[in-house]
């Protein structure tokens, strides 16, 4: 078995490429369908022509033997009823068997076959050929049968020599009858189709070397044609391609002035409008950036000294009378969410500039998230909830950056508890030899339908009517997306209206390998949804989704 598949692997690879290259080519494509359909064609019209030729052929072969042997059969019949009766009839009938011998030999057109039926009470029937080399079995059986009265009937037949070089012919055959005695001579002709044969083969030979020397034109006709509009259209594809990649100022050559070159000029402009606005994007993105980059940068200074004199005060508080205490722990707090939202405004800014790095290490995510935990539990302290953490036995290892993977994990903790309604948070770590993932559910307010593709935009709050409590800024999530996708890795949520929420971030065990599965469900409970299971997260509009 195991050869014969080694044998096999030939063929099947030769397949596969044949269909990736019909699957790819539609230059072959439309060339072997010319070439099919004119094959079709080409045998269907000279069947036809062959058909009617043949016709023609037989047809005035047939009429000229059938009258041939009509008048040889009239003049026999004559000879018959005038000759002198004479003692045995029979005799009559040899003599004139020969005579027709002696015309059928003399006349070499064709051979005879004669059956003498003897009167009532005589011998058994002769049948014999004017030629030796010619056997009376020429005649088919269905004429013989035929044969009855005056009536003249034909057959094509095989004429069969002695020799065995059997021939293709025509059979006439009528019935004489001598009155006196009752005796009947049934009278066949056999007339030779070998130079009708001859003719029609080679007209069949004409038929197939025209045929295939059409199909192999009207190939290279389809060839010269296709190519002349397959070629513009590769090079549109070569240049969209180009395009794609980033070379924004490839053009189509434009020549002539037919449907193509319209269509090369219509694509260039369309390329160059592109490229004006990808470049006018890209530099408002840049200013964007830049303009991010640079306040978050200038307010560093003045945000220190305020810092620095907004500890001065609160530090004092208890000097001051209670509105004005208030008004420094107020002070204090507000600062410190405002640099919170510098330090993600910063780093958001370094996403867009593409400046971020990974600083990677092999870590066990049991004592990261377990970490995050108990660092979170003063907060769920406060808010009424617990947090419950279900850790696998076996290590849960993963190449991460840590800075990064523990800020992903705390902004979806701190989101749980402050969206959790007081209720219970559940986090979960889970791995297996190509993944890992760590799931955060809480069961709070949830998300409405399509809310799940909206959770990880910038700034944007399930309920913007709801006070903060946990000093958020409302680009945790954002910046969490960013870190697991430089990871290679997805970071997905699931949430229904009086269910709660259930974030999952997945990581390959090696930043670099694709992931194709996840170790924990995404919809918790195994309902239908589950179908959420397959991920296809690689940008992070895709990513925000948190669905497969």
């Amino acid at each position: 078995m195991q050869t014969l598949d080694r044998t096999l692997w030939p063929a099947a690879r030769l397949i596969r490429r044949s269909v990736a290259v019909w699957r790819r080519s539609l230059h072959l494509r439309v060339v072997l369908s010319t070439l099919l359909l004119s094959a079709l064609v080409t045998v269907f019209v000279g069947w036809i022509l062959l058909r009617q030729v043949t016709d023609g052929v037989l047809d005035a072969k047939v009429a000229a033997s059938v009258g041939e042997a009509s008048a040889g059969f009239r003049t026999a019949q004559s000879a018959i009823d005038a000759a002198e009766p004479s003692g045995d009839p029979s005799e009559l009938t040899t003599q004139l068997a020969q005579d027709i011998a002696l015309r059928g030999a003399s006349g070499g057109l064709y051979d005879v076959v004669l059956d003498v039926l003897p009167a009532v009470g005589g011998s058994q029937t002769v049948s014999r050929s004017t030629r030796a080399t010619v056997l009376p079995t020429s005649v088919p059986s269905d004429l013989r049968a035929q044969v009855r009265g005056d009536k003249v009937a034909y057959r094509y037949t095989l004429i069969r020599r002695a020799s065995g070089n059997d021939v293709p012919g025509l059979a006439v055959g009528s019935q004489l009858h001598e009155p006196r005695s009752g005796a009947t001579l049934n009278v066949y002709y056999l007339f030779d189709l070998q130079q009708q044969e001859e003719t029609l083969n080679l007209l069949r030979r004409s038929l197939v070397a025209v045929g295939v020397l059409i199909v192999v034109l009207l190939g290279c006709v389809a060839w010269f044609v296709t190519r002349q509009v397959v070629t513009p259209v590769r090079l549109a594809r070569q240049v969209a391609e180009r395009l794609a990649a980033g070379l924004l100022d490839q053009r189509m050559r434009v020549r002539g002035q037919d449907d193509l070159a319209r269509l090369a000029t219509s694509f260039n402009q369309m390329a160059s409008s592109l490229q004006r606005q990808i470049r006018r994007l890209e530099e408002l993105s840049r200013v964007q950036r830049r303009f991010v980059s640079d306040v978050s940068h200038e307010l560093r200074t003045p945000l220190t000294t305020v810092r620095m004199a907004a500890d001065v005060l609160y530090e004092a508080r208890q000097d001051f009378e209670p509105g004005v205490a208030r008004a420094c722990e107020l002070l204090q707090a507000e600062l410190d969410r405002f640099e919170a939202l510098l330090g993600d405004l910063l780093e958001i800014s370094r996403f867009d500039a593409g400046a971020a790095a990974l600083e990677l290490e092999d870590l066990d995510l049991r004592g990261l998230v377990r970490r995050v935990v108990d660092g979170a539990r003063p907060i769920a302290a406060r808010k009424g909830s617990r947090i419950d953490l279900h850790l696998p036995q076996a290590p849960a290892i993963a190449e991460v950056d840590s800075r990064r993977i523990e800020r992903v994990l705390r902004n979806l903790v701190i989101n749980a508890l402050e969206y959790g309604e007081g209720r219970d948070v559940v986090v979960r770590v889970g791995g297996d030899d190509e993944t890992t993932a760590v799931s955060v559910r809480d069961y709070g307010i949830g998300l409405k339908p399509g809310e799940s593709a909206m959770v990880f935009e910038r700034f944007w709050r399930a309920d913007p009517a709801r006070a903060r409590t946990t000093g958020g800024t409302g680009l945790g999530l954002a910046i969490a997306l960013e870190d697991v996708l430089l990871h290679g890795g997805w970071l997905q949520a699931w949430g229904e209206p009086g269910r709660g929420a259930h974030f999952r971030l997945t990581l390959p065990r090696t930043v670099g390998e694709a992931l194709t599965h996840s170790p924990i469900p995404l919809v918790p409970g195994g309902t239908t949804e589950q179908r959420l299971e397959r991920p296809r997260v690689s940008a992070p509009g895709a990513a925000a989704g948190g669905v497969g």
